[in-house]
């Protein structure tokens, strides 16, 4: 069963509270999301493994520590992923970027896949799909399965909230992809949102309706 981690740090929690704020504008709400981006990714890479190596300081030759030369990539689901990638760059400016598009078939209500565009060494990098909400799990769920049909083997999930329905079918589809979350709420309304949520994510950051 895949984990879920819920960031608690105090400077995430204060950031997603004026995150939520109906009253925040686009471009305060734009600036937090990718605040709160940079601060998750400091914590989705605590475990990137490290190797030993001898460095010559101003001072003297001492031994100190690298990133193992693993590779990362950022796959946000369009349109609101986009929102949380700069920040992330910010702390990981090597990290190769790829998109995953989805829209949901009025009828069946399914995801349906329309556009995926990603780095051609995938299998060999350390995935993070991103996507602000977590609500019903069908699109995040949907791009995640996109990733392993193209050989995607190490993936994690990076959303600012979730719903407990998204967690359960990330869980039931995907039992070995983690789930990153800064706020898990209450449960999903009528209308698929989640409660309390922060309303659409994709239209308050590009201040669309």
């Amino acid at each position: 069963m895949s984990r879920v981690y819920v960031f608690d740090h105090p400077l995430i929690q204060h950031k997603l509270t004026f995150i939520r704020d109906k009253n925040t504008g686009t471009k305060e709400f734009r600036e937090l999301v990718n605040e709160v981006a940079t601060l998750m990714a400091y914590e989705i890479t605590r475990d990137l493994p490290l190797e030993d190596v001898v460095i010559d300081t101003p001072v003297a030759q001492c031994k100190a520590r690298v990133i193992s030369g693993k590779k990362v990539g950022l796959i946000p689901i369009l349109r609101a992923g986009l929102g949380m990638v700069d920040g992330i760059l910010d702390l990981i400016p090597a990290a190769k970027v790829g998109h995953v598009g989805l829209y949901r078939d009025p009828e069946t209500l399914q995801p349906v896949e329309y556009y995926v565009k990603l780095p051609t060494d995938i299998e060999e990098r350390d995935l993070i799909v991103i996507d602000p909400m977590l609500a019903t799990g069908g699109s995040a769920s949907a791009a995640i399965s996109a990733l392993k049909q193209r050989g995607a083997k190490n993936l994690k999930l990076m959303c600012l909230v979730a719903a407990p329905e998204g967690i359960k079918v990330i869980q039931d589809d995907h039992p070995d992809v983690d789930i990153y979350v800064a706020a898990v709420d209450e449960k999903l309304n009528d209308h698929g949102y989640i409660v309390p949520g922060l309303g659409d994510a994709g239209d308050r950051l590009f201040g669309t309706k």
